[in-house]
């Protein structure tokens, strides 16, 4: 049996048995989870209910999960913390022209949270294009669609979404490289 990657790196290991290292990651998958509650860390509790009002009408909940269900604000925050902290004043700056154009559109509105469906996605319209709305779209969609490990995609509702099945272990052959060293 010619040997491959996948038993090389095994074999090279040799600290631990193939059936202990799956199950440590499998532990470990497992444990972060079963986290406690995700938190806020980066966004303060205003500035997350407007950027939440708004990920739920680009990902709506119509039936099946949507960005709230995914926690896509808690992916956004963790991302404004760490790989993406330099766009933290993208956000300021974008949630405060938001308000100014909600307050010009919908004078007779206290926040973004109590505008309509309707008045909402006529809101978002009128942003389409601008810097913070498509720094929150992308990030809305990579919160919904990424892995849970970073925040978002809480239960792997996106991926159930489009059909993925989010395993530890797949079968083999994992690509055509591998398919042609097993023949």
């Amino acid at each position: 049996m010619p040997v491959t990657r996948r038993h090389w790196a095994l074999g090279a290991i040799g600290l631990a048995s193939a059936a202990e290292l799956v199950s440590a990651f499998q532990h470990a998958h497992q444990a972060a989870r079963a986290a406690s509650p995700p938190k806020l860390d980066h966004l303060d509790p205003a500035a997350a209910r407007k950027i939440e009002a708004i990920t739920s009408r680009i990902i709506p909940s119509d039936g099946t999960p949507g960005a709230r269900e995914a926690g896509v604000i808690y992916f956004i925050d963790r991302a404004l913390g760490t790989w993406e902290a330099d766009k933290l004043p993208a956000y300021r700056k974008g949630i405060d022209e938001l308000e100014r154009t909600r307050a010009r559109m919908f004078p007779a509105s206290a926040s973004l949270q109590t505008l309509s469906d309707d008045q909402m996605d006529r809101l978002i319209t009128s942003i389409e294009g601008s810097e913070f709305f498509e720094l929150l779209r992308a990030h809305t969609v990579l919160g919904f669609l990424g892995s849970p490990d970073h925040g978002g995609n809480r239960g792997g509702v996106g991926w159930t979404h489009l059909g993925v099945e989010d395993r530890m272990v797949f079968e083999p052959p994992f690509g055509y490289y591998d398919g042609e060293a097993s023949q």
